[in-house]
């Protein structure tokens, strides 16, 4: 289903699952108030970017559909670029940062926002609205460090490059039903492969848990400490292990990774 513009593809879907009647998934040129997780905004030009929202199934471990929906993203644009460049390693630097976020080197390339429903104790329906950042070329707002799909091909091969968002929309959708025939060990080890910053000690800083946006920390932000990757559990929680060897766990808001 695509719409020329929307508030939110996650709140159309949203009011299309209670009436009983979602579609597969929804597709919009334009949001105009496109959001992505703890309260962050999204910018993106009319019909040049992936706006989209896709039911899930429910899960009993929610956090799963994170990891799910972040290996189909990855997969598919990991295929695109080196498609597009004709280089079999131009996907080098694309990786998954923690929880869900699409990053090519230290720039962000998408994002994706879950939302489930809770009837009790149980998921009742879930969705995924994913934002990616495919022909647009410059930004607005006063988001640190956006990067597109074109600008990574074109920065490869020298040459100017054009991708189809319908095509990614199929293709990611597609992906999306595979990941979840294939067997649930084999995504968790895709996911923690391509995880960004998952070999070696990295800065980090810890943040009071609020309602303000999660933003990256700059490098001049003060109560750094260096650590790598331990882990990823079930449940979302980040494990890093620091110089000391002492491992902490953090939940989503709990951190930030400082990038220069």
């Amino acid at each position: 289903m695509y719409v020329e513009r929307t508030d939110s593809t996650n709140s159309l879907l949203l009011n299309l699952i209670a009436d009983g009647n979602p579609p597969k998934y929804i597709r919009a040129g334009y949001q105009t108030s496109g959001r992505g997780q703890a309260g962050n905004g999204w910018e993106s030009e009319k019909d040049k970017n992936l706006l989209c929202s896709i039911p899930l199934p429910p899960d009993e471990e929610p956090f799963f559909l994170n990891v799910a929906v972040s290996v189909a993203l990855h997969r598919v644009v990991s295929q695109v670029i080196r498609l597009t460049t004709l280089e079999a390693d131009a996907d080098k630097k694309l990786f998954i940062k923690w929880p869900n976020d699409l990053y090519y080197d230290n720039k962000k390339l998408g994002g994706i926002l879950l939302e489930t429903a809770m009837s009790g104790s149980e998921v009742k329906y879930a969705i995924a609205g994913i934002g990616l950042n495919v022909n647009q070329t410059e930004w607005h707002s006063d988001a640190p460090n956006p990067i597109s799909l074109k600008t990574i091909c074109e920065t490869i091969t020298g040459g100017k490059s054009s991708l189809d968002v319908e095509d990614l929309m199929d293709d990611v959708y597609l992906e999306l039903q595979h990941v979840f025939t294939e067997p649930r060990d084999l995504t968790w080890r895709y996911y923690k492969w391509k995880l960004y910053r998952s070999q070696g000690l990295w800065p980090y800083v810890e943040r009071a848990v609020n309602t303000s946006p999660t933003m990256n920390a700059g490098i001049e932000e003060q109560g750094q400490f260096k650590a790598e990757i331990a882990d990823v559990l079930p449940t979302g929680e980040l494990v890093l292990r620091d110089e000391n060897g002492t491992e902490r766990k953090y939940h989503f808001k709990q951190i930030r990774y400082v990038i220069s």
